[in-house]
This record gives structure tokens, sequence and C-alpha cells, in this order.
């Protein structure tokens, strides 16, 4: 498989994360997957935010699992953007998305969207949750799913493979070419992230990565010179 340069909750070093403006703008600039993050409001709706909370990307204040699908309706998310619930980021780009389950209790309800939607080829799930990596393989015949990493021990390819996973994404800042080597041994596919600088693009070269998470449009165009 060819190198993959994915958008980091769209394209949030030019766009307000985790909205329709930001995933349009991604898929216009030609990443060829888009990610998101996808938790539980209140009510059960399948909201994309990342954070626990909704204090640091809009004008909210409070949990995001404390407030109805209406109330985060109602804040602004940047630039006038609402958070938008995942249907709509279904709807409002084409381009393959990996979809963060931040919450566990959220895997339960991504699975019942993507059987409806018959989403298993269309939407690879990550998690930094083992345990929500193996409840969605369980619940989506198919899913192809991601471990993800900031810190890990020796044992993050063996966790990948104990819940199916069949690509890590890890810190880039903390992987090493033994990890990369290891897992490429095993048949498992290496994302690094977040991957926003040349010196990033040249390590990723470096490590032979399957691919980048950044926040940047042009890191695409250059990375497919140097990676």
């Amino acid at each position: 498989m060819s190198f993959l340069t994915i958008g980091h909750r769209g394209v949030m070093g030019v766009e307000p994360e985790n909205t329709l403006r930001s995933f349009v703008r991604a898929q216009q600039t030609g990443m060829d997957v888009i990610e998101l993050d996808l938790q539980l409001s209140k009510d059960g709706a399948l909201v994309v935010m990342h954070d626990a909370d909704v204090d640091r990307t809009t004008d909210g204040t409070g949990p995001v699992a404390e407030k109805t699908l209406a109330e985060l309706r109602e804040l602004d998310a940047g630039r006038g953007e609402r958070v938008p619930v995942f249907e709509e980021v279904l709807d409002a780009v084409r381009a393959p998305l990996q979809a963060e389950i931040k919450d566990v209790a959220a895997a339960r309800t991504l699975a019942e969207v993507m059987l409806k939607r018959e989403l298993a080829d269309r939407v690879e799930v990550s998690s930094f949750h083992d345990e929500a990596i193996a409840e969605i393989a369980a619940l989506v015949p198919g899913v192809r799913t991601v471990l993800v990493a900031s810190r890990w021990g020796s044992d993050v390819v063996e966790r990948a493979q104990a819940v199916g996973a069949a690509t890590l994404a890890l810190n880039i800042r903390r992987l090493t070419l033994e990890t990369v080597e290891h897992a490429h041994r095993e048949g498992l596919r290496v994302i690094g992230w977040v991957v926003n600088t040349q010196t990033q693009l040249r390590l990723v070269r470096a490590l032979e990565l399957d691919g980048a998470t950044t926040d940047h449009p042009e890191i695409r165009r250059t990375g497919r010179f140097t990676a």
C-alpha cells in the first residue's frame, strides 16, 4: 500500500478542528484519509470532539458527556462552526475516514452506524483503548482497526495483535526503528503522528513508515517527495 497522509481532525492547523469546515478542507487538499474523534453526548449522540470537555475548542464549558446534543449545537466550535455528529461528516465528505473512539462507550454506537450504513470499507476505527478496538472488531465484521499509543512498552505490537488491529499509530517523537521493524515483521502498518515539520518528515522516511498524520495541508504535498 502506498504512503498515506492523514488529515488530523481535518486540517486543524488551518481550520477549527473536528468541524465540517475542517473536514471539507482536508478533502479539498487531497488528504488520503481524514481523522476525527468520537464521543457520546448526554443523550447518546455520536458527536465529533477530541477533548472530554468542550472548553478548549468551543465557547462553552463543561464535559461533553453532561450536555445534550441540542446544548452542544448551541456552542461555537470556531469561525461559527457547530459541533458535528458523525453522520454529518459521512455526508459532507467522500474521503475515507479514520474514526478515533475517545470514549469507550462510543464503540457500540459507532458499530450501529457502521452496520446500518455499511461502512466497513470506508471507515477505519482507531483508539488508545484496547477494549474499544476489541469491541468494535467483534461488532462489525471486516472492520479495519488501529491501535493508537503515545507512550508504550515493548509489548505494543503484541497488544495490537491481541485485539486484531492491522495498524499502529504511534507518537513520532518516541518512535524507534526497532519498534517499526518489529511491527513490519508481524505484518502491521505503522503510522506516525503528528508530523508537521520537514524534520519530522525526514524521520518518517528514515523509519520507513506507512503513513503520517498531520495538521497541515502542505505536508501532503511535500510528503509525496520525502516519504
